[in-house]
């Protein structure tokens, strides 16, 4: 039967992406992005209706209903495109290929061994990491605890409704990315790794838009967009996530086709056609973006900016009103049907909050900083802090000597910190985790910002650019919109120096301004001359080569290859690592509880969980994902009865008092120093 489902899911997504060419003009940029939210949008409604039918585990379900929802969008969206032609995509991609090659053909020497270097290293990278993906299990700390966990236990409900978890984000966290998880892990044979292939389908989505953006506005310059999406490709930050099950990188694709699709509205109106395609498009994107996750939130102020650029602004007030009235009724209807569902309106019924419970939002929101004047004082600090954060070698200081350059280098904004008082790291009543100038390796190894490519080029030319030296509109509204979503991170939430997998979407506004090394004859590199300035692009993006390959080789939550990192702990390959062990990489105290476990309980046990927020759940599903899981310890319900049908009880002697002839897992105490959340004292009982 897998070959069947996978046969099935191969054709639906031929069958997407013959519909998108219905739906898009005769471009490849834009066929892939339509197609991809095409695809999204079929499979996130299909799982909404699914879920209220109890069908959420039905596989050949699943395989059948994508196709009917993918027909009915895209029968909507072609009476309300103007009428097209279908077109060939082998056609277009041999076509794009050959102009590819005449582009790099022509190039002058320097610019080509810059574009060889980011190709070559783009390429090691994507072979590298497909490899990740398919052969290495997911083991990020929010996975453990709350996002796979959960999207098991709606595997095994066979449905996505309330059910409250051990975790907060078990309910609260909006669940369109589960209906995407369970759709490929289904029509996989329940293939562990398909819980990756959204967050990487993500990540190639995400560039092909930046190029698109680039194209729409760097006046069409093949050498500006493929910069661009190349330099994003490398972003630490972003590379990092396109191997995991972490969620911004999901929302950063949407956000992307987002704008590309603003951005080609307004290049339609400026050749004298507008193409209201891109809006209805837009309003598609908008609301599944939202309905991904809250913090979308934080990027409306930015996505304004962006739709004031390139909808609102008008030669009249009749346009814009014919404009603006078109983009609301998109997305109010989108919003209907792909925001509203995804849990918001459930969480304000249980919880009174569209986000979740009171003591989450006392620990991650902005209500963290007490009054006004506080959140204002610490939110500006949050503002330096991520400032100096982006200052860092990302990549290229898991060496030995790249941290010490990395220190040293950093050493004058240090002292100018000292001199100005701002107390960053004496400051900690609005942190998660208080603020360090040389932030802990587990930290800066996870979690990386944009490295050398960040405040290499970007803040520089994103200065230039709001300062008016370099001169181009568009770059003024992705300038603001940047630094908006920069100080919405900043003053929302707590600091935390795990963030840096939140800066992807800002990077994502941030890329475009490398364009300007193309496209400003103030700051081109394709004027002759300016050796000195030609050079330092030339050394920033020989980094960056350098600083993307040492963050995938040399990421310790999943190495291609066993290393022992800076502070002295080896690791072993995520190739050949044991499932158990490369899961609890992050918290290695658990390991030996969590594998006994593993040996003792059989694989299609009924398991009672009497354990706390903290505790990774995922694990314990076994290697197969066949144990049933049941929270008694629900996040502030209290401690409930045990289930009859339990075979085993797995519990916390903080949650329940052992009793003679409970099994004690125990914990490795003497890593309790050495890791951040400290493992409980775990117990076995054998119900009947």
């Amino acid at each position: 039967m897998t070959i069947l489902y996978l046969l099935a899911l191969f054709l639906f997504i031929g069958y997407v992406g013959r519909l998108a060419t219905f739906c898009c003009r005769r471009s490849l940029t834009e066929w892939w992005l339509t197609s991809f939210l095409l695809g999204v949008s079929s499979v996130i409604l299909t799982g909404f209706i699914l879920s209220a039918l109890y069908q959420t585990a039905n596989t050949p379900v699943w395989a059948i209903s994508v196709f009917v929802t993918a027909t009915l969008l895209s029968l909507i969206l072609r009476r309300l495109l103007p009428t097209q032609d279908r077109f060939s995509v082998r056609l277009l991609i041999h076509e794009r290929w050959n102009d590819g090659g005449t582009w790099f053909r022509e190039l002058p020497a320097y610019q080509r061994v810059l574009f060889a270097s980011l190709f070559g290293t783009l390429f090691i990278i994507a072979i590298t990491n497909l490899l990740l993906v398919f052969f290495t299990v997911p083991n990020e700390w929010d996975s453990m605890t709350g996002h796979l966990n959960r999207v098991m236990q709606y595997v095994q409900r066979g449905t996505m409704r309330h059910f409250g978890g051990t975790n907060w984000n078990m309910d609260t966290y909006p669940k369109s990315v589960c209906t995407l998880q369970i759709y490929s892990f289904l029509m996989t044979g329940h293939f562990e790794n398909g819980f990756k292939f959204i967050h990487h389908l993500s990540y190639w989505t995400a560039l092909i838009a930046v190029f698109g953006i680039v194209q729409r506005i760097g006046q069409n310059r093949l050498s500006a967009s493929f910069f661009c999406a190349l330099a994003y490709a490398l972003l630490p930050d972003f590379l990092m996530q396109s191997i995991t099950t972490e969620t911004d990188i999901v929302l950063t694709a949407y956000l992307s086709v987002l704008l590309y699709m603003l951005f080609t509205f307004k290049k339609t109106t400026e050749d004298g056609k507008p193409d209201y395609r891109y809006l209805y498009l837009a309003g598609m994107a908008f609301a599944v973006a939202f309905g991904h996750k809250i913090t979308f939130v934080l990027l409306l102020p930015s996505v304004f900016v962006v739709m004031v650029y390139t909808v609102f602004l008008s030669p009249s007030w009749a346009i814009t009103f014919d404009r603006t009235w078109r983009l609301a009724v998109a997305i109010g209807i989108s919003f209907c049907l792909w925001t509203l569902p995804t849990g918001y309106l459930k969480n304000i019924e249980v919880f009174g909050h569209p986000i979740g419970p009171p003591t989450a939002l006392k620990h991650q929101s902005v209500e963290r900083a007490g009054p006004l004047k506080n959140l204002l004082e610490q939110g500006s600090r949050n503002v330096v802090r991520y400032g100096y954060d982006h200052v860092n070698l990302d990549g290229i200081r898991n060496l030995p000597a790249g941290a010490k350059i990395n220190h040293i280098m950093r050493e004058p904004l240090v002292a100018l910190e000292d001199k100005l008082h701002m107390r960053l790291d004496e400051e900690t009543d609005f942190s998660i985790q208080p603020f360090a100038f040389d932030r802990r390796f587990v930290f800066y190894n996870a979690n990386p910002y944009w490295g050398v490519f960040g405040f290499g080029l970007i803040f520089p030319l994103l200065f230039l650019v709001l300062i008016g030296y370099v001169r181009s509109r568009a770059h003024v509204f992705l300038g603001i919109a940047l630094v908006l979503h920069f100080a919405a991170l900043s003053y929302s939430a707590p600091y935390d120096p795990f963030k840096g997998r939140y800066f992807i979407e800002t990077g994502l506004f941030g890329i475009t301004f490398l364009a300007l090394l193309f496209i400003s004859p103030r700051v081109s590199i394709d004027v002759p001359g300016r050796t000195l300035w030609k050079s330092y692009v030339a050394v920033i993006t020989v980094l960056g080569c350098l600083s993307a390959l040492l963050s995938i080789f040399l990421n310790t939550r999943a190495l291609p290859f066993a290393w022992t990192a800076p502070d002295g702990r080896s690791f072993p390959s995520a190739f050949e690592s044991d499932r158990i062990r490369q899961m609890t990489l992050g918290r290695p105290d658990i390991y030996v509880p969590y594998k006994r476990f593993d040996e003792l309980v059989p694989e299609n046990a009924t398991v009672a969980l009497a354990t706390i927020n903290d505790d990774y759940e995922y694990p314990l599903y076994g290697p197969k994902l066949s144990r049933r899981l049941i929270a008694i310890n629900p996040f502030e319900q209290g401690l409930k009865p045990i289930p009859k049908d339990a075979n085993y009880l797995f519990f916390d002697k903080s949650v329940m008092t052992p009793k003679p002839g409970d099994l004690r897992l125990g914990t490795d105490t003497t890593m309790r120093n050495a890791v951040i959340v400290p493992g409980e004292d775990y117990y076995l009982r054998k119900l009947h």
